[in-house]
């Protein structure tokens, strides 16, 4: 008989008998757990990924496709209101000093620009060498007019002694007489004519004529002046600035005389009080602009023809304040993104004021009450819708 012969296990293997798994699927077997594993943590993912989402989606809005906006709602909020303008620094009473006499030729200039100078001091000497040979003849002829008319009084006395014994007539008395008063007259003009010389000769120096600050000496020794010549000097009465602040015609209309105001000159962080004393009463037809002139005390700072820039005080003001990252500005001017119907974006012109430490002052455009885009309106398209998500702003009321 022929019988086929094999190595047969005596001990079956536990896994074949108990679970019916064949020896080649025993790799499988040992993994099971592992992959198993996997699928689990894949699951918990979905789940919290999908948990989270649900959270970010603003409650009540439906419109799942829709990016989630943050909007702010400003509320109004009571602010000092300021104005910021630009102009040129230059002296409140400026006092032109030129040739006030008969002028000449200079011989001294004692003081030079940015000095103090005094009301009366001298500024420019003239050479007076001929004035004063003038004056000296002068008072010679005032000395010859009193001789002539002293002379004339003793012949009228001694012909009045001769009157009374007949030898002289009437008529030689008054011609007598007569003499005498035009020798009077005479010394009295001589006089006059002086007088008049000597103050000739005072003008001829160049004297400050108010105490302040010299700003400019256009004038050197040796220099020929004349009367009708360009101001030789120019003084600043009491050494007192102001700044000429243009403002806009909407804008002057707010302020008053004797508001205050913060002057800062070009090139220096340094700030100097000032304040209102005179607006213009009239606007510049070719930019719609006015003057507001701003006083202020003497400081080295403070330069003539420099520029400067003032924030002016005008007073309260109640508008909602926006950060600088919710208004947007294009051709049309500045605007803002706002919250409509079925939460569609509406543009919204807006007038922004002075820029404060809070944010933008909106002087007109918004009530305080609209949703406005905080961050993202340079990225939306009036009329597209979003998923609002209200960020509450601090100025809220």
């Amino acid at each position: 008989m022929n019988y086929e012969t094999g190595v047969v296990s005596e001990t079956p293997t536990s896994l074949e008998g108990d679970y019916g798994i064949a020896a080649e699927d025993k790799p499988f077997y040992r993994n099971w757990k592992f992959i198993a594993g996997i699928i689990a943590a894949l699951i918990i993912a979905a789940v919290a990924f999908a948990l989270l989402t649900a959270e970010e989606t603003p409650v009540g809005d439906d419109n799942s496709g829709a990016p989630t906006v943050t909007v702010i709602m400003p509320g109004t909020t009571t602010v000092e209101g300021k104005i910021t303008a630009p102009g040129t620094l230059q002296a409140r009473r400026e006092m032109p000093v030129g040739v006030v006499g008969e002028g000449g030729r200079v011989i001294s200039v004692p003081v030079d620009a940015g000095a103090w100078v005094r009301q009366g001091q001298v500024l420019a000497v003239i050479d007076r060498s001929v004035q004063t040979q003038q004056a000296s003849s002068a008072s010679a002829q005032i000395e010859v007019a009193k001789a002539d008319a002293q002379l004339a009084q003793n012949n009228l006395d001694r012909a009045l002694q001769l009157v009374e014994r007949g030898f002289i007539s009437k008529a030689d008395v008054d011609r007598l007489t007569a003499t005498r008063d035009a020798a009077r007259a005479r010394v009295q003009v001589a006089q006059a004519q002086y007088r008049e010389l000597l103050a000739r000769n005072a003008r001829l120096n160049i004297v400050a004529p108010a105490s302040g600050l010299l700003l400019e000496r256009n004038v050197e020794p040796g220099q020929t002046v004349s009367a009708g010549s360009a101001p030789l000097f120019r003084i600043a009465k009491g050494g007192e600035m102001e700044l000429m602040a243009r403002v806009s015609e909407d804008q002057i209309g707010g302020l008053s005389v004797g508001v205050t105001a913060e002057v800062v000159p070009a090139g220096t962080e340094k700030a100097f009080s000032g304040q209102v004393w005179q607006l213009s009463p009239v606007i510049d037809p070719q930019d719609r602009q006015g003057v507001a002139r701003i006083a202020l005390a003497y400081a080295p700072q403070l330069r003539p023809g420099g520029f400067a820039t003032a924030t002016i005080n005008s007073g309260t003001v109640v508008a909602p304040i926006l950060p600088e990252s919710a208004i947007l500005s294009d051709d049309e001017g500045s605007f803002v993104f706002v919250v409509g119907e079925e939460n569609k974006v509406v543009r919204r012109a807006i007038k922004t004021g002075f820029v404060s430490a809070a944010g933008v002052v909106v002087e007109s455009g918004l009530t305080g009450t609209e949703k406005v885009v905080l961050r993202a309106g340079g990225f939306l398209n009036e009329g597209e819708t979003i998923n609002p998500s209200l960020l509450k702003a601090a100025g809220d009321k």
